[in-house]
This record gives structure tokens, sequence and C-alpha cells, in this order.
């Protein structure tokens, strides 16, 4: 099968379209032709970082986390996937792990899911990694109706689907955003978009919540971010984020009785732990895209499995708006 292979990590590093086997299902393991993938912020740092991210695969290497597809082959031990079934997942490209840039993939059944009936390859493809992201830290922060949310970033990958997420648990949603066309897909999302260029934390807390902050917030900026959170939270709130990989003072955190939630999905992945929640998970996502209470936003741009860099090139360029997505 074609697959495309990094052989050295590093700023200039390119991918490779070459022949390797196709694998053969292990126990457990679905084989499934790849139809669609789409590029994480994860997938580009493990190109350019390689050994420096604990996570990195072994040169030559397969990456690519996302997929949707077909399942042509089932392990004798599998029972809940049979040969048709049309699936998507988060299942590899890290450590130890095949990617998914590659016309087949043998991957673990227990993070899969069956794809939503009512979107395409492409749009299934784009959802996993942010989706199960955006549903684990609204679940662990306690998600009620009524509540309201403030979604850092609401136009990237995890924020337009914690956006959507959040409204369909009955939530009142707000989320930030840069400029008018970030702005422009909050709203119709279905969020109050909030300019943080020009509103300052203490303008909207006043302005939204009547000073009391807001009861979660979803922050998909994270770093150096983390203090606006601290700052737009209610007392007793819960903050969940992404990326807390920095040094902060947690006073403000202190003093408010906040509960901080570190989401990082890919643990099961990284340590054989709970992987069946993360099946779980993109189960019940694919429930509420059926309902008709979400859907990937893609990128205008896709890209072909042989473009594979030039789609990593178009997510580090900052000017896509959605999930870049390759096709198969």
């Amino acid at each position: 099968m074609k697959a495309m292979i990094i052989t050295e990590y590093g700023e200039n590093s390119v991918f490779e379209m070459q022949e390797i086997e196709v694998p053969t299902p292990k126990s457990g393991e679905l084989l499934i032709k790849i139809a669609a993938s789409s590029v994480n912020t994860v997938d580009t740092m493990i190109r350019k970082m390689g050994s420096d991210l604990p996570l990195s695969p072994e040169t030559p290497a397969l990456l690519g986390m996302d997929f949707a597809g077909k399942v042509v082959a089932v392990a004798h031990d599998v029972s809940d996937f049979k040969v048709g079934d049309e699936v998507y997942g988060c299942v590899g490209g890290l450590a130890s792990l095949p990617g998914t840039l590659a016309e087949y993939i043998a991957a673990d059944n227990r993070l899969i899911a069956k794809k939503p009936k009512n979107i395409g390859m492409q749009e299934a493809a784009a959802i996993p990694l942010v989706g199960i992201t955006a549903y684990e830290g609204l679940i662990r922060a306690g998600i009620r109706f009524g509540q309201k949310v403030l979604v850092h970033g609401g136009s990237g990958g995890v924020g337009h689907i914690a956006l959507q997420l959040a409204k369909h648990f009955g939530a009142e949603v707000y989320s930030t955003g840069g400029g008018e066309k970030q702005l422009e897909l909050i709203e119709r999302l279905g969020a109050t978009g909030i300019n943080y260029k020009t509103e300052t934390v203490e303008d909207y807390v006043n302005k939204y919540t009547d000073g009391k902050g807001f009861d979660i917030v979803y922050d998909s900026v994270g770093g150096p971010n983390l203090i606006n959170s601290f700052n737009a939270a209610a007392l007793n709130g819960h903050i969940a984020t992404t990326v807390s990989l920095c040094e902060l003072d947690l006073s403000t955190a202190h003093f408010k009785g906040l509960s901080l939630h570190v989401v990082f999905m890919l643990i099961p992945m990284l340590h054989n732990f709970k992987r069946e929640e993360h099946g779980e998970i993109l189960k019940s996502i694919a429930e509420v895209i059926e309902q008709g209470d979400l859907k990937p936003i893609l990128d205008e741009q896709s890209f072909s499995l042989a473009e594979a860099g030039k789609a990593h090139a178009r997510l580090e360029s900052g000017l896509a708006m959605g999930k870049v997505v390759i096709e198969h």
C-alpha cells in the first residue's frame, strides 16, 4: 500500500511516498481502508520536534492520528464491528502505533466507533481528536443545563466542537475570537462572539454575567491565556484546558476556589489506559451529530495523500478556518 513516511524529523522534514506492507489485524484490531484523515497541531509538533517530544515514533515514521474509512477485515475476537462498517477514530501516529497517512490501517477497535450516518468521510475524519478532547473537558467540568460557558478560541479545532457540544448540553455559550471571520463562525455555530482584541476580560464578565463570572471556561488557547480564564471564571468555577505546559501563578485560582481540568486525550493511546472510553465518546458524538446539534467545519482547502506536506503547511500557516482534511 502507499504511505507517506517521514525519515527524518525537524523543521525541514518532508513526507515521502513509499510502498509498505498492508498490515494484518492482530487480536482486538480492525483492518480499515482509509477514506480520509485530518491534521492536528500535535501531528505538526511531532514532525518538527521528533525525539524532543516523548510521544514521537521512531523514524522512519508513519504519522497521522484521525481517520474515517471502511472496515475490510476483523480480528477473530472482535464482535462489535463487521466488514463493510463505516467507522472513525483517533488511533495512531504516536509512540509504537502506526499512523493514518496510508491507504490502510490496523487499529484497536476500542478506539473506534461507527461513523455518523448523516455526514461524509471527510467530515467524520475531522472529528475524533478534537471531538474527544472537547467532550472530555466539558464532562470533567461537570457541564449542566443552564450554565454559562465561555470557550476561548471558538473558531479553532477543539473550540468549535466544544462550543457546539456545550450548546447541545443546554448551556448558554459565549466564545472569544480575534477577527471578523472567526467571530462570524462563532455566531453561526450558536454562541455569542467576544472580540478579545477589543474587549477586556472584565468588560465581558460584567457584560454577560453581571460580574459573577462563567461557570465553566473551556480554554483551548491555554498557556498565559489561563490567567484570563481564571479571571473570567465564577467562584468555585471550572477551567478545562488543553494547553498547560507553562508556569503560572495560581493565586487567583486559589482565592476563587477554581477546579482545573487538564485534558490530554492521547493518554489512552500512549498508555493503553481505558481505550474503550474513546470509543464510547465517539459513539456519543455520533448521536449528537445525527441529532443535528454538531457539525464539523472543514477548511476550504483539501489535500490528497500525496500532499500531506502541504496539508501540514496549511495548518501551520494559521490561515485555515476549520479542520484541514486529507482525502485518501
